[in-house]
């Protein structure tokens, strides 16, 4: 049995545990509040933590043609974000409701490498959102309304054969705004896509199955022109942002997405955060994101042309 003074020494010795605890747990609110003031102040004297303004982009790098067995692929980094897309064109049929059209189907993979809380279910649930979000932004959901991908020129027989472009993205490294990421990389990787040359035999009859020879030797370049640029303005404190970081996301009390092609069209939005945005102000981000689209799609556009000359640099090396 336990002397009283044992007793009183076991108790001091745990009360010191809960209040060390306790202290620990201030420290950590009192830093994170610090860190908050500093974003938002920051923001609200339009001076971010890494120095740009509220309507900067960080550095772009583009590279094409990343993956050689596929009919196209881009990797973008945007900062420490890191992203790789791929287009892998196939013969299909249309559908039904659309038989003038080719088909595309999305998918973005999110690495447990590229963030601890990428594994298991996080990760899932991360890549359908994105997944999402990217079929809005580039197809205009699943009417197609206000596409940004040409589904017409997929066609090869109307109601019998279309092109299938199957878009995949890969998250490598996360820090922030992967929605503009993914979508700098896919219309890249369209840029770089070549579909095959496809001829139609002429049929004996015409109700007779059409035949297709597909080239191997010829190739038709996908024209990208159409094709938008995804931004997305993340609101923190009072104030409006672009390309936002992870830390400047963990800030956020909602966020809009908009694709915006060259021509000035929107082609689809999407909307993230529990917080309401008054019409007016959306008015305004569209206003301002259109602004911004016409800088990122120039340099965008810059970069994938580098990143094709030099590919093809490199194909005449090789040869």
């Amino acid at each position: 049995m336990k002397t009283a003074k044992e007793l009183w020494q076991s108790l001091d010795k745990k009360y010191l545990t809960i209040f060390t605890s306790v202290r620990i747990a201030d420290k950590l609110d009192e830093k994170f509040f610090e860190e908050q003031n500093y974003i938002k102040g920051g923001i609200a004297q339009d001076l971010r933590t890494d120095g740009r303004k509220r309507i900067s982009y960080r550095p772009i790098f583009v590279e094409t043609g990343v993956i050689p067995q596929a009919s196209g692929s881009a990797r973008v980094k945007l900062g420490g974000t890191d992203v790789i897309a791929s287009v892998k064109a196939e013969l299909g049929r249309p559908a039904p409701s659309h038989p003038d059209q080719g088909k595309v189907s999305i998918n973005v993979d999110c690495s447990p490498i590229a963030e601890p809380t990428f594994e298991g279910k996080g990760g899932e649930e991360l890549s359908t959102e994105l997944s999402s979000a990217l079929q809005r932004c580039l197809l205009g959901g699943k009417s197609g309304a206000g596409a940004g991908i040409d589904l017409s020129s997929l066609s090869i027989v109307q109601g019998k054969h279309c092109w299938d472009l199957y878009i995949e993205g890969l998250v490598v490294s996360s820090d922030g705004n992967l929605l503009d990421a993914l979508g700098a990389a896919f219309k890249a990787a369209l840029a770089n896509t070549a579909i095959p040359k496809a001829q139609v035999a002429a049929s004996a009859l015409p109700d007779d199955e059409p035949e297709i020879d597909v080239s191997d030797e010829e190739f038709l370049q996908f024209d990208t022109t159409s094709v938008p640029v995804i931004i997305t303005l993340t609101k923190v404190g009072r104030h409006y942002i672009v390309d936002a970081t992870t830390e400047e996301e963990s800030q956020m009390s909602s966020a809009i997405s908009i694709s915006i092609n060259r021509q000035g069209r929107i082609c689809g939005l999407t909307k993230r955060g529990g917080a309401g945005l008054d019409p007016s102000i959306i008015l305004d981000m569209i206003s301002v994101a259109k602004h911004v689209s016409e800088q990122l799609i120039n340099k965008l556009d810059s970069e994938i042309a580098a990143a094709e000359a030099c590919d093809d640099e490199d194909d005449e090396m090789d040869s």
